[in-house]
């Protein structure tokens, strides 16, 4: 692995869509690197400090939200001298979102009084007034051509359906929500999935004309959906849940096909693999070193700490670390907090936040658990290989794990 020199960062940093560019805030300014070279390709000079960055979807485009003044400003790769300023005034910007097509950048104000959609081609804008959240709330079908938007009037949850091309409401129709957290489309985009506040147990499905298709609640008491996921080929929606379970729906019946427990230990019979992330001193051939005195007499520390890590395979029964949420205490760290389906579909990846440094991998195909990752720093982040069954994790240390389905290990 190979490591380029540091460069100078103040603000957030992403990758465009196509992977040749990436862009970094530095203060005031912008800096669009190329990816190969890390040369840089474009500099622009911004009206305040930088507080957010979203490529287009088509890497053309690039917006920066500066949300002290608060104000939008849109860059071109292709053509520098082109600039685009948008400024809300009192009402203020609370997030930005780039369009499918590239040439639409929808801001919510603060308070969630509307949303705007801001055209890149003709200045015109459309209003969608009291949007349910700021960055949740919008989803977009595959295909680019529709959008829902969530919104709430008069004590009740409302879907918009826009059209992607005129930005004109097609359908608007309510649902069964006590206080609606969030939405996404099916892959196909046949289907919506709504599932409300963890307040209320609730999973909606409903087509794009309104009609609900399905209502899933596994239980009444208690707090309910953390986590949802449609899988990549369409046929599974999975829910986690603050009851430490996973649940699996199957799209053809709506209904429950497997659960899966996140158990503080782990018994037999089990047929998964425990990799546990120890400690391998580094194992450094200095017989060729020439120590001064001072390091030989042990006043020097330069050879302590040198450790590297490495997966050990271990045994079932296995008790993992639980962290008991206090009780007096809103959004407790427990239930599914996080969850990532494998590009084949074949696999899923799930976090209990009362266990958040064990990564359960779950077989959907054989129904069981496949491998159990105990790390010693709690799990920030993990994702899949787009173009294989590799799960990629890291904890915040210098160092990333990764999963096959043929073993584990370190980098």
């Amino acid at each position: 692995m190979e490591f380029t020199e540091a460069y100078k960062q103040t603000g957030p940093c992403c990758f465009s869509p196509n992977a040749r560019y990436i862009a970094v805030a530095v203060d005031y300014r912008l800096v669009i690197r190329d990816t190969h070279s890390f040369k840089v390709v474009q500099l622009f000079s911004c009206l305040d400090k930088i507080s957010y960055i979203e490529w287009a979807l088509d890497s053309e485009y690039i917006l920066c939200g500066l949300y002290k003044r608060p104000m939008i400003q849109a860059w071109s790769l292709s053509q520098p001298e082109w600039t685009c300023k948008i400024d809300e005034g009192p009402a203020g910007i609370a997030y930005a979102r780039w369009s499918p097509d590239s040439r639409h950048i929808l801001t919510t104000s603060d308070f969630q009084l509307r949303l705007t959609v801001w055209s890149l081609l003709n200045t015109a804008c459309v209003h969608v007034q009291w949007p349910k959240h700021a960055s949740k709330g919008v989803a977009f079908t595959k295909d680019g051509k529709f959008a829902a938007i969530c919104t709430r009037r008069d004590c009740k949850d409302y879907i918009n359906l826009l059209s992607c091309h005129t930005w004109e409401i097609m359908g608007v129709f309510a649902v069964d929500t006590l206080d609606l957290a969030d939405i996404e489309w099916s892959p196909d985009d046949s289907a919506l999935v709504i599932w409300d506040s963890p307040l209320e147990y609730k999973v909606l499905i409903y087509s794009p004309d309104g009609r609900c298709l399905f209502k899933y609640q596994a239980y009444e008491s208690g707090l309910g959906v953390k986590s949802v996921s449609w899988s990549p080929c369409g046929q599974f929606l999975a829910v986690g849940s603050y009851d430490q379970m996973l649940r699996v729906l199957n799209h053809l019946t709506w209904k429950t096909f497997a659960e899966f427990m996140h158990l503080s230990t782990v018994r037999g019979p089990c047929f998964a693999a425990v990799f546990k992330e120890v400690d391998e001193p580094l194992q450094l051939d200095m017989s060729e070193l020439c120590l001064n005195e001072d390091f030989i007499n042990g006043n020097s520390d330069a050879a302590d700490g040198h450790f590297g890590v490495r997966y050990e395979v271990t045994e079932v029964p296995i008790t993992l670390a639980f962290q008991k949420p206090p009780a007096d205490k809103p959004n407790p760290k427990q239930g599914i907090g996080l969850l990532s389906w494998s590009n084949d579909s074949q696999y899923i990846c799930t976090r209990n936040d009362s266990m958040p440094t064990a990564m359960w991998i779950w077989d959907i195909h054989r129904l069981e658990l496949a491998a159990i990752l105990v790390q010693k720093d709690p799990i920030r982040a993990a994702a899949w290989d787009p173009t294989c069954t590799r799960l990629v994790l890291c904890t915040g240390s210098s160092h990333l794990y990764m999963w096959t389905p043929s073993g584990a290990y370190c980098v």
